[in-house]
């Protein structure tokens, strides 16, 4: 067993210290490719810390690495960085050598950032699976190509038996964007029950339903998150602080609670008089293991 071979097997077992002191012992006895993409790839997912990382992976790539590893983790530190032209170069080189639907999602997510809508949504499909957050960034992209009819038709395709469903009220949320109302409101009352209570899809709930004359449901709807939103305050202002929830947490919390109950309580007069909530759109970076040697995902150990 060489010294990766061992640091991996350490990292297995979760005895991360000792892995580390082998995977940092690699670098020192051998500065290549391998060790330096393993060691700063468990900097960046281990230890959260991708300045640690970068200079190691920058290090490895200038090795003109044959492998895609360095350069699909480079593109993920960038992402995180918000380094978008930098993302959008390294991954179209780590594509070039190996696509991947991770790579092809992250370069997605790089082009959304720099407006690039139509190139976003290509990869974004290219990473896609049936009903997955990446087919849902595709149609998200779509709709603002202007391409409503292509949207529909896929956003119609999305199943809940899915394994990779992304889920109910994100759909919904295309949905409205496209100006389906009633299919947007069968699945917010779907995921009611399953998912955390914000203002900001409620909002676009009783949109949906004020766009369709459904105010005695919309007033149904705001009344059950404003009483929930009392129990909530309550229990806050009930609770005890300790050396982990300071008096400064609990005043944030409680003011963040009574914010968002005045928010509710204004919601239905401000969408009656025109107000159109504005969908909350997040891309999503993939990651994946990128270690040389990886038993657990079959990855060979770096040919020089």
């Amino acid at each position: 067993m060489n010294i990766n071979q061992k640091a991996i097997d350490l990292l297995e077992k979760n005895e991360y210290e000792d892995a580390l002191m082998l995977f940092q012992k690699a670098v020192y006895e051998s500065r290549n490719v391998q060790s330096l993409t393993n060691l700063a790839w468990v900097y960046c997912y281990e230890e959260y810390d991708d300045t640690k990382a970068l200079g190691l992976v920058e290090e490895a790539i200038n090795m003109n690495s044959t492998s895609n590893f360095p350069y699909n983790l480079l593109g993920e530190i960038y992402i995180r960085q918000e380094k978008w032209n930098y993302a959008k170069d390294v991954l179209l080189k780590s594509i070039s050598i190996f696509p991947s639907k991770t790579s092809y999602n992250n370069l997605a997510v790089a082009n959304y950032h720099l407006g690039n809508i139509k190139d976003a949504s290509k990869y974004f499909l290219l990473a896609s699976e049936n009903s997955d957050y990446a087919m849902y960034s595709h149609v998200k992209c779509l709709i603002e190509l202007g391409n409503i009819s292509d949207a529909k038709l896929k956003l119609d395709t999305f199943s809940e038996n899915d394994d990779e469903f992304v889920g109910e009220v994100d759909v919904a949320d295309l949905y409205v964007e496209l100006g389906y109302y009633k299919e947007a409101i069968r699945l917010f009352e779907k995921g009611w029950n399953v998912y955390w209570k914000q203002p900001n899809w409620i909002s676009r709930y009783v949109y949906s339903m004020l766009k369709l004359n459904n105010t005695t449901r919309s007033h149904e709807v705001l009344n059950e998150v404003i009483n929930q939103k009392i129990e909530e305050i309550k229990e806050a202002y009930e609770e005890e602080c300790d050396e982990d929830w300071s008096e400064n947490d609990k005043e944030a919390n409680v003011k963040e609670l009574l914010d968002e109950k005045t928010e509710y309580e204004q919601m239905f007069e401000q969408i009656s008089t025109g107000y159109i909530p504005i969908m909350k759109f997040d891309t999503s970076i993939q990651t994946a293991c990128y270690l040389f040697g990886c038993t657990r995902h079959n990855h060979a150990e770096y040919q020089q």
